[in-house]
């Protein structure tokens, strides 16, 4: 028998909603991952921790890994920025702590809104999420970036879900520069563009055909794996659910579909109801005429066998 994990190199694994949901692990995760012999970097959006916190968070829930073993968008945006800035340039960091932690790990010197009018125009500005981005802070972006400074954004996650409901997120506050300098920023990090899971796979110094991305998102996680030339898994214990899976377009398709992490360690061919034997009922559900939910029915049946305890 080879399980799903063993058909691979190694493993990038997304965190909320596969994870964590806020402060609780979710269910079968930290098993799972700790059961993995190969080796995970963990990849998020999230622009604003560091990797070390990031990390920290993960050991509280009971996950073993090093700072080492996670990107983030802050990451991703500071390693594009390496093949065209030059080493020891001001960079404008925009946002929370890990976007200057990830400038100033990337060999930039990072620079903040604070006393912008006394020094030079910054080569870039890397802007990111942070719960303290003001109108100043964007303001400098915008004087930045109508300067000639290169333009990148970690991410453009229009939302925030938080405790109280939903927040802007940071691609809010793109679209806020965006509309005063006239222009989208000239790249963006983080998923579902490619670079953010690019980093992960230069990370672990293999090509992105060896590599599994898992997630809970199609329009993030899964569009982003696949851009990026990876196969993915996306499991149901977070945003997308089954008619979601059924319903998404080819590019946001995943290659595997599972109940929860635990499925690393099947065999995605072997008995029934199977992973693939799922994949099949979805890519079927998608053939049947719109007014026919036997198909989306049968996926389910497979669905609850997969599930079970």
């Amino acid at each position: 028998m080879t399980s799903l994990a063993e058909r691979y190199e190694a493993v990038v694994c997304d965190l909320d909603g596969v994870v964590y949901r806020g402060p609780s692990a979710v269910r079968h995760a930290v098993e799972a991952l700790d059961a993995l012999s190969i080796p995970v970097v963990y990849a998020t959006n999230n622009a604003s921790r560091t990797p070390a916190e990031v990390a920290a968070h993960l050991g509280a829930l009971g996950v073993t890994c090093t700072a080492e073993q996670v990107v983030t968008s802050s990451d991703a945006a500071a390693w594009l920025l390496t093949d065209e800035v030059a080493p020891g340039a001001e960079v404008l960091a925009v946002g929370g702590a890990g976007v200057a932690v990830a400038l100033e790990a990337a060999g930039f010197v990072p620079v903040r809104a604070d006393g912008a009018a006394e020094r030079a125009v910054p080569a870039a500005v890397v802007q990111g999420y942070g719960p303290a981005v003001s109108a100043a802070d964007l303001a400098e972006a915008a004087y930045a970036v109508e300067a000639g400074a290169r333009w990148v954004a970690t991410n453009t996650d229009a939302t925030l879900p938080t405790d109280r409901g939903v927040a802007p997120g940071n691609g809010s506050l793109v679209a806020a520069v965006a509309r005063a300098v006239g222009h989208d920023p000239a790249v963006v990090a983080g998923k579902p563009h490619p670079p953010l899971y690019l980093l992960a796979a230069a990370r672990l110094d293999l090509d992105v055909s060896r590599v599994l991305a898992v997630g809970d998102r199609l329009d993030t996680d899964i569009e982003g794996a696949r851009r990026a030339g990876m196969d993915s898994l996306l499991v149901l214990t977070g945003v997308d659910d089954l008619e979601a899976a059924v319903g998404a377009p080819t590019e946001q398709r995943p290659t595997f579909i599972a109940p929860d992490l635990r499925w690393l360690h099947r065999d995605p061919d072997a008995g029934e109801p199977s992973l693939t034997a799922l994949g099949t009922a979805v890519e079927r559900a998608r053939d049947a005429p719109p007014d026919e939910d036997s198909r989306l029915v049968e996926a389910y049946s497979l669905l609850s066998g997969l599930s079970g305890e």
